[in-house]
């Protein structure tokens, strides 16, 4: 007994030290990091394989939430169980917390971060890159055959066309993966949960107290648990939210916003520190980060168990294959949509284009790429002043 807490006492301080690290470093969005963590915990650390991986980014997709946030979750509890998870998902988040939660109050109290704006402007296109990169290698990963591209495929028009993920594409890929892969569907497979779950907790949201910071935890848990895929189509939610319905920020103290969860390492959807800031000062960052990344932690560990009991049943294997492959899919979709903020001139297509030259031929790292293109951006800028970062 004594050897077996040793040794997850152990794992879950490898896990928080590892998560920290990646927190603190891992830049590119939710793709780029889950990537990242394909890299270093499956072909260096030899912490998962490769199928244990697959199954993390199938069922994290499938379900409502930040997309890195939630494979860091889930590969925490294959490694150090139900505490191991808690603690390595928080640890994955602090770094972000603390660097967003300073810049919100730099900006509150020095009122402009138009070098953000610069470095916003230089490292997006960079962002683009890395992602479509790390789409790249998770699609080498994971896609199969015919069905599964063609799945991808439709959810791709899909996302592009209605410029947001919709939830039942990930349930309905998986049911096609069901019918295909696993034969007759004879029970719904653990991922379909979250079809339950996120509606009820959407119903929370009227019933916002009249307090600010029960406002902002309430919106934050609705966009934490409806949001699908990952933090790169948050943006429109968090965009109608917070600038047209409840009034909280402007245009171009969102697309400030917006920049900081670029920006700065980790999942992108730390925005919401940074808007919790601006509205409620240091507890509006708390309870935003707290309604961002909770239903991420509790729909994970409900399904984790479940698919960890069910790994071996076709049915569940087919509903991977079917959700994996909206996943890509969607996630190239929402490359779309962002690039369309990311990219407004020639200089910032140029740099695009040679940051996913450069990632396709050397293996640089993504910080270096990331203080590069922020470089470009601060000398650029000044010069250029593109018009197109004040838009939308």
């Amino acid at each position: 007994m004594t050897t077996t807490t040793t040794t997850e006492s152990g794992r879950i301080g490898e896990l928080v030290l590892y998560f920290l690290r990646l927190g603190c470093l891992g830049f590119g969005g939710p793709v780029a990091l889950v990537g990242q963590m394909e890299r270093e915990l499956v072909d260096g650390k030899k912490w998962l394989t490769k199928e244990q991986m697959r199954e993390a980014i199938a069922i994290c997709q499938s379900l409502p939430g930040p997309l890195a946030i939630q494979v860091g979750i889930y590969v925490c509890y294959l490694r150090g169980g139900f505490w191991g998870a808690w603690a390595g998902g928080w640890a994955f988040i602090l770094p972000n917390f603390v660097i967003v939660a300073a810049l919100g109050a730099l900006y509150v109290y020095l009122g402009d971060l138009q070098p953000v704006t610069a470095i916003f402007y230089g490292v997006s296109p960079a962002v683009i890159a890395l992602i479509l990169h790390s789409c790249y290698r998770l699609a080498k990963l994971g896609m199969e055959d015919g069905l599964q591209w063609a799945i991808a495929a439709v959810c791709l028009a899909v996302t592009v066309i209605l410029q947001a993920e919709v939830a039942l594409l990930f349930i309905g890929a998986g049911i096609v993966g069901i019918l295909y892969y696993g034969g007759m569907f004879r029970r719904a497979p653990p991922t379909a949960l979250s079809v339950t779950v996120a509606p009820v907790l959407a119903q929370l949201a009227p019933t916002a107290s009249g307090s600010i910071l029960g406002k902002l935890l309430l919106f934050f848990l609705k966009a934490g648990s409806l949001t699908f895929g990952s933090g790169l189509v948050i943006v429109p939610f968090l965009e109608q939210g917070l600038v047209q319905q409840f009034g909280w920020l402007d245009q171009r103290q969102f697309l400030i916003a917006v920049a900081i969860g670029m920006i700065s390492p980790g999942p992108v959807v730390i925005t919401a520190t940074f808007v919790g800031y601006l509205v409620a000062g240091f507890w509006g960052s708390v309870v935003s980060t707290v309604g961002i990344f909770l239903p991420s932690f509790l729909l994970v560990l409900i399904a984790a168990p479940l698919l960890a009991r069910h790994r071996g049943n076709p049915n569940v294997q087919g509903f991977v294959k079917g959700a994996y492959a909206a996943a890509i899919g969607t996630i190239l979709g929402a490359c779309i949509l962002l690039g369309r903020i990311a990219i407004g001139d020639w200089l910032t297509a140029s740099i695009g284009l040679v940051s996913l030259a450069i990632l396709f031929r050397w293996k640089v790292s993504n910080p270096l790429l990331i203080a590069a293109t922020a470089v470009v951006g601060l000398i650029a800028f000044p010069w250029l002043q593109p018009t197109w970062v004040m838009v939308k």
